[in-house]
């Protein structure tokens, strides 16, 4: 049985909601994935184009990790969770994937979002850990159930 861990960004606590349940039922340890510089709700505003979230997706600007004790080393499945922005990820989770030698590793994304799927979020994300295989998971929308989510991470045993 794999070692797994469950490592997320959560800007508005849903997908930490949704972290939160799938360690548990997965038996993973949890970390939060953090920016060095919080962000604020206008920070969020992805209508705005002079938001901070907004700025980062479209010029690519990789936020700073608030630190780096994931202890990537010590697992060998990471299921890595976010919120979906403009059909990938926020540029803070490749900031995560390049702070850390994922070589031999096991990435499994799992997202919440709006309404839209994976977009090109695995493909974006692959660049920052080169060396890792990336699977496209689960989007975690709605009420998932305990059953769901143990099934869903025993695919990766």
């Amino acid at each position: 049985m794999s070692k797994k861990l469950v490592a997320y960004f959560s800007a508005s606590g849903t997908t930490a909601v949704k972290a939160k349940a799938l360690a548990s039922a997965a038996g993973a340890d949890l970390y939060e994935i953090k920016p060095e510089k919080p962000y604020t709700k206008a920070d969020l505003n992805w209508m705005d184009s002079a938001s901070r979230s907004s700025k980062e997706m479209k010029g690519g600007i990789k936020p700073a990790l608030a630190d780096n004790g994931a202890g990537i080393e010590n697992y060998d499945v990471v299921f890595v969770g976010f919120p979906i922005w403009w059909y990938v990820a926020p540029t803070i989770i490749n900031s995560f994937l390049e702070a850390y030698d994922f070589t031999g590793k096991k990435i499994v994304l799992f997202a919440t979002s709006g309404g839209s799927g994976f977009g090109k979020a695995a493909q974006n994300l692959q660049q920052s850990a080169p060396n890792a295989e990336i699977i496209e998971g689960k989007i975690l929308n709605g009420s998932v159930t305990a059953d769901e989510l143990k099934k869903f991470a025993s695919r990766f045993d």
